[in-house]
Parts: C-alpha cells; structure tokens; sequence
C-alpha cells in the first residue's frame, strides 16, 4: 500500500504561480499512474491532471490546459503540478490521487484507490 501528502497549497494573487507535491510512501510507487483533482465549496471533485506510471503521458482538463504541468520524480517518490497564470476559478481543495492498478479511464475520482488528505489553494483578485 502506499500513503500519500499533499503540500505547497497557499494564499497566491491572480496571474501568480504555485507549485504543489505530492509525496508518496512505499516502494512500489513508480508503478502508480497518478492525478491531481479539486474540489471547491459545493462542487464536485473535479479532475485537473493526470501522469502515467513513467511519466511519458499526461492529460489535462481544458479548464487547466497551458497554464498547469503535471510532473513526477520516481526516483524521490514525489508528483508535481506546477501552477501558473493562476484564476479565482482555481480555488479550491486539491488532493493527489494515485492507483495501483490499469485502467484506460484517468479523469474519474473512483479509478483512484489512494488519496492525500487534501492541501488549499486559495486565489485572490
């Protein structure tokens, strides 16, 4: 099994950037496909980015394309998702997801067996 912490959440004005991490337990990590999600107040969860076990594939959810990059560092056991030209839209609870299993599917919360607790991020005008 694996564990995972999400950091780098924070207070960022509008056009500015963030990045978080995504630490992760275990030693099996580098065979996880993993994602970013986030969730505001009343909304759903709602998919942001996506990286394959090696890295060599990402997807993006069009509210995010161009301004956010998914990355992972398996050697350090570590996921990124560096955030720029960032919008009031993009407050929110962002959770890193990560699984241990094959699926075709990526933009789902249920295709994900593991979860961090969640890290904040907060846009102002």
């Amino acid at each position: 099994q694996v564990q995972l912490g999400e950091s780098g959440g924070g207070l960022v004005q509008a056009g500015g950037s963030l990045r978080l991490s995504c630490a992760a337990s275990g030693r099996t990590f580098s065979t996880y496909d993993m994602g970013w999600f986030r969730q505001a107040p009343g909304k759903e969860r709602e998919f942001v980015a996506h990286i394959n076990w090696s890295g060599g594939s990402t997807a993006y959810a069009d509210s995010v394309k161009g301004r956010f990059t998914i990355s992972r560092d398996n050697a350090k056991n570590t996921m990124y998702l560096q955030m720029n030209s960032l919008k009031l839209e993009d407050t929110a609870v962002y959770y890193c997801a990560a699984r241990s299993y094959y699926s075709t599917s990526y933009d789902e919360p249920s295709k994900y067996n593991y979860w961090g607790q969640g890290t904040q991020v907060t846009v102002s005008s």
